[in-house]
């Protein structure tokens, strides 16, 4: 098996942000979510997740997960255990599932970061 280095969009942090619809019981949903996380965080490039429940609208979740780079993400939801989970997970909800790159990140009372607050962009990323 030869190793091939990802390509400049492919390397870095992406956040997936999944938005749910669920059309069976909450409690249903969140059961299965909680084993297919215990299957992505066993993936090389996982780093965390959080998975949200609406305020008002039970049935409308959000989960966002930060990977280490989109190779890795992509390698997990296409690893052959991860179909059962899928599976399971759309018999009990409609989703839209939306991979993004950070652009701006701020922790409190810190300075925010982020490509371009100083001017430069991201290595091999268009300006």
């Amino acid at each position: 098996m030869t190793h091939q280095e990802p390509d400049a969009k492919e390397a870095g942090a992406v956040t997936f942000v999944n938005t749910f619809t669920v059309h069976a019981e909450p409690e249903v949903f969140e059961r299965e979510f909680a084993r297919t996380s215990e299957f992505m965080a066993r993936q090389p490039g996982f780093v965390r997740h959080t998975l949200c429940r609406h305020t008002e609208r039970p049935g409308q979740y959000v989960n966002v997960a930060e990977w280490q780079d989109a190779a890795s993400f992509r390698a997990a939801v296409s690893h052959p255990d991860f179909t059962p989970h899928a599976g399971a997970l759309r018999a009990l909800s409609e989703s839209r599932p939306e991979l993004y790159r950070a652009r701006l990140r701020r922790d409190g009372d810190a300075a925010p970061e982020g490509p371009g607050l100083d001017g430069t962009a991201d290595p091999g990323e268009d300006v």
